[in-house]
């Protein structure tokens, strides 16, 4: 019990004296994870969509197989991402191995199909209700697909949370590329696995209460956007 009030307090001290350690990994953990969401989000509404819309051959195989790799086992993925960008590997003269680009990339895959899968969902929802009016209008197709992307974009504000949460969280994967290097590629998540088998509980605590705290904050203000244009908007 003293083991637990000490590494309490400890922690306490870390993040009321603004420890530049502690921030330092805080501000890399956020910029990587953000940096992952972002590219995810770019790439994964318009795919969710277009399958969500679209008809072609196998679109039931491509909708479990898209279901299927919101479960991608993270170690899995950095296995693969360390592949590609080791030396030996076909993308190794870009250098990103052990590099925050590495992670971001390895977080990114991990994201994706998340967002994918969320947002075919929510797209195909749509579709049902408003796809005789927007074939009257013309919009077939992919430009469909994008108009209600637009339309239910406050919607979507939870898949790109749960996105966001699956990358703050992760290890396995961010721990193969990036090598865990202090001030170069250790996050927050990373540094709580290593400072904990070093028995740092102190640090290790504070820096599990800071990615709750983001956490909760940001879902609290994605509901608070959320509920403000539906106000606005209807």
């Amino acid at each position: 019990m003293d083991t637990i009030l000490q590494a309490a307090r400890g922690a306490f001290d870390l993040i009321t004296s603004g420890d530049r350690t502690l921030a330092e990994i805080v501000l890399l953990s956020l910029k990587v994870s953000i940096s992952a969401v972002v590219l995810a989000t770019l790439l994964g509404l318009p795919l969710g969509a277009a399958i969500a819309v679209g008809r072609f051959p196998g679109k039931r195989a491509v909708v479990v197989l898209l279901n299927a790799l919101m479960g991608l086992p993270p170690v899995v993925v950095g296995l693969v991402v360390y592949l590609l960008l080791s030396r030996a590997g076909p993308l190794g003269g870009m250098g990103l191995l052990f590099t925050p680009r590495a992670m971001v990339l390895a977080q990114a895959i991990l994201v994706l199909p998340i967002i994918a899968a969320l947002c075919r969902q929510a797209v195909e929802d749509a579709w049902i209700e408003y796809q005789e009016q927007l074939r009257s209008l013309g919009a077939v197709g992919f430009r469909a697909a994008l108009t209600l992307v637009w339309d239910i974009r406050f919607s979507l504000l939870t898949a790109i949370l749960a996105g966001l949460g699956r990358a703050s969280a992760e290890v396995g994967a961010v721990m193969i590329v990036g090598g865990n290097i202090d001030g170069v590629t250790r996050v927050m998540t990373t540094t709580i696995a290593l400072e904990t088998s070093k028995g740092d509980l102190p640090l290790a605590l504070s820096l599990g209460i800071v990615l709750i705290a983001l956490v909760i904050a940001l879902n609290a203000a994605a509901m608070y956007v959320k509920e403000a244009a539906q106000r606005r908007y209807g």
